[in-house]
């Protein structure tokens, strides 16, 4: 798969890490990534998507989040707002340096920054997310009994993954802030919402949430057999590459 490697400054003015992906042929639409919480954009299950999508003629643009990956930054400072100001100075890179976005496309709390975002980038002709929740807080159910640490000190050292990360009260209030499904609501763009109803880290209601906020056009796939992060089975994600490619082409040729 050919690809290109990018620097871009995210919204905290720290450099990001990028990779552009190439189709061989001719470019028929260039799409926007974002990558589930403290993931990255080298995510098995992304790689996946995103060669197949190569194949279907869509350029993906994929970049890790501020303080993630490759990236610069200090993931403790960041939350999801920032999450979703990274998103639109990714978006921006593309209209200045190649091509803005035509498809965007988020994986579970990406999914929902995603949803924030695609709303302020005009080019977009298509939101597609896969396991994405119906609102912010969903994710704080990850650092367990460690919220009552954080509220009461400040801070605390959270396993995700099994790799430690510095969480902040303000990534926890920045979380609680957010009306998600109100900018569901607001989108007024395709939306096709991805989700297995076997997922354990978002709950298959959070779909249900999601799709009845949003106008039409829009559009359901179950991803029957699942995990959340789409890696225990690759057809999975190369699934997940053929619907969004399918569904997008009625809007982007």
């Amino acid at each position: 798969m050919a690809y290109e490697k990018v620097t871009f400054t995210g919204s905290r003015g720290h450099d990001l890490a990028a990779r552009l992906d190439l189709p061989d042929g001719q470019i028929k639409a260039y799409g926007l990534f974002a990558h589930c919480f403290s993931c990255s954009k080298d995510l098995s299950a992304v790689n996946r998507i995103s060669r197949a999508l190569n194949e279907d003629g869509i350029a993906v643009f994929r970049f890790d989040f501020t303080g993630l990956g490759q990236s610069d930054g200090n993931f403790s400072n960041t939350n999801f707002t920032s999450n979703v100001e990274d998103i639109l100075e990714a978006a921006t890179y593309m209209r200045e340096a190649l091509e803005a976005p035509a498809v965007m496309m988020g994986h579970s709390l990406g999914g929902a920054a995603t949803f924030m975002a695609a709303g302020q980038v005009p080019e977009v002709r298509a939101v597609a997310t896969i396991g994405a929740p119906a609102n912010a807080v969903n994710v704080l159910k990850q650092f367990g009994d460690d919220i009552e640490t954080i509220e009461r000190t400040g801070e605390a050292d959270v396993l995700l993954g099994g790799r430690p990360f510095v969480i902040k009260k303000q990534f926890i209030d920045d979380a609680r802030s957010q009306d998600l499904l109100g900018e569901v609501a607001a989108l007024k763009k395709p939306l096709l919402v991805m989700h297995s109803p076997i997922d354990a880290t978002v709950d298959i209601d959070h779909a249900r949430q999601i799709y009845e906020a949003a106008h039409h056009p829009k559009s359901f796939v179950s991803l029957d057999t699942a995990d959340h992060l789409l890696m225990k089975n690759p057809r999975d994600s190369q699934y997940v590459a053929r619907v969004i490619s399918a569904w997008a082409s009625q809007y982007i040729d």
